[in-house]
Parts: C-alpha cells; sequence; structure tokens
C-alpha cells in the first residue's frame, strides 16, 4: 500500500449527489486510504465511495476501474495497485465482468462476458454482485440475493462448502455450482 492519498479531486471534480432516500452502504477495500463500509447517498458514484473512505492511495491504480459508475448497496468495490491482477467476479475488474456491482463493467445490465461465459472463470463468492451470482446455473436473482445476505450476516466465506448454508441450496445445487466458484 501506499502511504498518501490519491487526490482525485485534482481534475475539477465535486460530487453532485443530490437524490434522496436511505443510504447505501458499499464495502470499499484495496489502496484506500480507510477501507471498510461507508455510507454514501443513492445516486452516487464509485469516485464518491472513494472519497467516504479518505480517498484512494497514490499506490492505486484508478485507471483500471470505472469512477463514474453508480454505486449500488451491498456491493464491495476493490481499488487495485499497478500490476495487481483481478479474478472474475471481483469487484474493480476491469475484464467485461458485468453487472450493477462490477466497476469495470457497464452498469446495469452489462455484459456477462468475463465471469458468466467462460467456463474456467470462477465466480468469487466474496466478491460477486447479485447479477454476477445470478449468472450461475440455477442461481436466479432471489437465491443469489440470499447468498449476499448470508454472506453479509456471516462474513467472508471461508469454504465453497458454506454456500450449503444458504436458505434453498441443497446438495444437488451444489453441486453444480460449486465448480463455477472459489472464495
Amino acid at each position: 500500500m501506499g502511504s498518501a492519498p490519491n487526490d482525485v479531486s485534482s481534475s475539477g471534480w465535486t460530487a453532485s449527489v443530490s437524490a434522496s432516500g436511505p443510504l447505501l452502504r458499499v464495502h470499499i477495500v484495496g489502496e484506500i486510504a480507510d477501507p471498510g463500509v461507508v455510507s454514501v447517498p443513492p445516486g452516487s458514484r464509485v469516485i464518491d465511495v472513494i472519497t467516504a473512505a479518505g480517498g484512494a492511495l497514490k499506490s492505486s491504480d484508478l485507471k483500471r476501474i470505472n469512477l463514474a459508475r453508480v454505486a449500488v448497496d451491498g456491493e464491495q468495490v476493490h481499488v487495485p495497485a499497478p500490476g495487481e491482477e483481478i479474478l472474475a467476479g471481483a469487484y474493480g475488474s476491469t475484464l467485461g465482468v458485468g453487472g450493477a456491482g462490477a466497476v469495470g463493467g457497464s452498469g446495469a445490465g452489462g455484459s456477462a462476458s468475463g465471469a458468466g461465459s467462460s467456463n474456467s472463470a470462477r465466480v468469487n463468492l466474496n466478491t460477486a454482485d447479485l447479477a454476477t451470482l445470478d449468472t450461475l446455473p440455477g442461481v436466479g436473482p432471489v437465491l443469489a440475493q440470499r447468498i449476499l445476505d448470508w454472506r453479509a450476516a456471516h462474513g467472508r466465506f471461508t469454504s465453497v462448502d458454506e454456500l450449503g448454508e444458504v436458505s434453498g441450496i441443497g446438495e444437488k445445487l451444489l453441486a453444480v455450482v460449486a465448480t463455477k466458484v472459489t472464495v
């Protein structure tokens, strides 16, 4: 990690969020001054989340993430270091992983050309968003939300087998999904 915040405001960017409603809770990790869960207003962008967490470190590679993407409640944003490998399904990915939660994605309903279509790419249960989890065989949006709820209640998955603790995932579905996910 670096030692000083990366000045994201030097380009003249200013927050212009005026949406009302309950605050979004976003988990921000990686090359960030104060990683953790931050609260931002609805309509906030990834840049707002970074600012709320004290800014990106000088060691961050902000060119690899979409700072203008709208933040999603419950997501995790990963600010990478230069050269850091980013797994498919990880927030912050610029590998074409789609969906609203993928920082490198194209927003809601984005392309799933990363995690969903490649047989070799595994979805990380600890970083995947709802849209990415929804691409798994047998997992729809309701079950994807249950996976996110389990993760929020229990913290990180420590093994793929813990997926069986999620309501609605039995032995048969776990056997199918286990080959498509990682922790």
